[in-house]
């Protein structure tokens, strides 16, 4: 049995940090000759107290934190070996004299402040060690790796992927090649009784979910060494704004890619085709493409109407010339309307399998599907993929190399849908730009505030399957993903320094109204982008940047607008 000493070492972290220790004086310091804890500790201890150097059997062959950092300190990530956690928080174990890089970092992209590790400084390795092996005998949490991740929203499955799992698995990428090895997640989520994304988590690092909520429960008076934690995933969130409007690392650390073909390797898939040159490649010119329009809660009745009509259009098309592609005027297509939420994992509930008590988990966990699984079969073979803005935008990472997503868009400001002040709204396009084996197009910027018409739905994806067949560039220009607006913003970021800060740096001395930033509401000038900004619980909230150069900017991209007045 360990030596466990309840209460004695429950230290506050404003208590532990920045401290000196020689194991030997605080075992003197703390234990009268009477205490029967003193006595058995240091029967136990009675030759490793005499130790001056040690062979251990952890993996890090030593008991000393060390770190490494990559990226500037606004946003970088760390690798820390052998990190020590107790009573809910973090501590450096290190040798006086040591010296450590900056080692703070953003753990959630929507908490402000810096989390920083506390830190405890022994006079030697020798006293660090005893420390360690004689008085706090944590518990390790072994290799491999273990990623922090920190997600309020994870019953969003779009929240959960993108602003939970990708940012952490990025940081990842930072200490290649751990991001192909199997690691565990600690999560900081709240508790979810139908929280599906938590499989997803579990399944896609592939050694589970150690709940941070529960670390702390036990952490208690009971110390903890994780051998190595990778921690800094803050700024690389899909609502992370940055000043190319790219979702962060998916193209300049390939992280978009990545993360696609990890989400199918861990969930037992085969991989969606690779194409390394072109969306030509692996095709013949009489392909009959696929096309999935999702449904989207922004659809109207008559938007549903319009698309019923599209797909009926194209598809009596496909079939007339299905067996005769001799005098083919447009590329075969079959769409199919797809609700996400209906599709089903295979059941598999008469196959009778007894578990036993000792079962950690049950006996078919690495064997049956998830519904999420059968959601990605789909979407392995979709070539074009078609819905609005929202949730439904973020599965279009998981498409095959040279497939094209199709934003239909929405109408901004909601409940003004059928007014002047309406416009048109895209909402995720930054997660098009960030995903460089795929194409992406848009529904005409100054025509979706009159709603979806068919003729512009079949225009579209006519448009994406000759685009297909006659092969475009791989990898795609970012730039070129973007709508109109988008590549606005862009160039206004690159001519306007103060505001692209403003909207782009996540820090406790900004604005949160400017940073919670969506590019239709900045070029409409909506709400804080106004020059006057608005009232809300009678404070002004007002965002400033250049109002001449948007105007300007706007007639470059002939984006129309109506002077709104809120």
């Amino acid at each position: 049995m360990r030596p466990l000493i309840p209460n004695v070492f429950n230290i506050e972290k404003n208590q532990i940090n920045e401290q000196h220790y020689s194991n030997i004086n605080y075992i003197k310091n703390n234990f009268t000759s009477s205490t029967p804890e003193k006595s058995l500790l240091l029967q136990i201890n009675k030759h490793t107290l005499t130790l001056t150097d040690s062979k251990f059997i952890h993996h890090n062959k030593t008991l000393e934190t060390t770190i490494q950092c990559v990226g500037s300190p606004y946003n970088q990530s760390c690798l820390y070996h052998n990190l020590y956690y107790v009573n809910s928080w973090y501590m450096i174990l290190t040798v006086k004299g040591k010296q450590l890089p900056s080692y703070s970092v953003r753990t959630d992209a929507f908490t402000m402040l810096h989390t920083t590790p506390s830190k405890r400084v022994f006079d030697s390795y020798s006293h660090l060690e005893r420390f360690v092996r004689t008085v706090i005998d944590p518990r390790i949490i072994p290799k491999g790796e273990t990623a922090d991740l920190n997600q309020p929203w994870h019953d969003n499955i779009g929240h959960a992927l993108f602003d939970g799992l990708y940012p952490a698995f990025v940081a990842l990428i930072r200490f290649s090649p751990r991001h192909l090895h199997p690691f565990r997640i600690l999560a900081g989520i709240d508790n979810c009784n139908t929280c599906w994304s938590e499989d997803i988590y579990s399944r896609f690092g592939g050694l589970g979910i150690l709940k941070q909520s529960v670390l702390n429960k036990i952490s208690n008076g009971h110390w903890f060494m994780f051998e190595e934690l990778v921690m800094g995933s803050g700024t690389l969130c899909q609502r992370c704004t940055q000043s190319n409007l790219q979702l962060p690392g998916g193209v300049e650390l390939d992280g978009s890619r990545l993360f696609r073909d990890r989400i199918y390797q861990q969930h037992g898939l085969i991989h969606p085709i690779i194409r390394h040159k072109s969306s030509s490649e692996k095709r013949t010119p009489h392909d009959l493409l696929l096309a999935y329009i999702i449904d989207n809660k922004r659809f109207t009745s008559n938007d549903r109407k319009e698309i019923n009509d599209a797909i009926n259009e194209i598809n009596n098309y496909t079939d007339s010339f299905l067996n005769n592609t001799s005098k083919l005027q447009w590329p075969l297509v079959r769409v199919s309307y797809l609700f996400y939420n209906q599709l089903r994992a295979q059941n598999l509930s008469s196959i009778q399998i007894n578990a036993t008590p000792t079962d950690s988990r049950s006996p078919i966990y690495e064997l049956i599907e998830n519904n999420f699984i059968a959601q990605l079969k789909i979407l392995r073979q979709m070539d074009i993929h078609i819905t609005g803005p929202d949730t439904g935008q973020m599965y279009q990472t998981f498409l095959s190399d040279g497939s094209i997503t199709i934003n239909l868009g929405g109408i901004r400001p909601w409940g003004l849908e059928n007014t002047e002040k309406a416009y048109s709204s895209y909402l995720e396009q930054h997660m098009t730009s960030g995903t460089p084996y795929i194409k992406g197009l848009y529904y005409p910027i100054n025509e979706r505030q009159k709603g979806i018409k068919k003729d512009e739905v079949i225009k579209l994806i006519r448009q994406a399957s000759k685009l297909i067949l006659e092969g475009f560039s791989l990898p795609v220009n970012a730039h070129d993903n973007l709508a109109p607006d988008g590549q606005l913003f862009v160039e206004m970021c690159e001519k306007d320094k103060e505001f692209c800060s403003l909207v782009t740096t996540r820090t406790s001395n900004r604005n949160f109204a400017c940073l919670d930033f969506w590019v239709e509401d900045f070029v409409h000038e909506y709400r804080q982008w106004q020059v006057e900004g608005f009232i809300d619980n009678g404070r002004n909230i007002s965002c400033p940047f250049n109002h001449t150069l948007l105007h300007e900017l706007r007639k470059k991209y002939g984006i129309k607008h109506s002077k709104l007045d809120q």
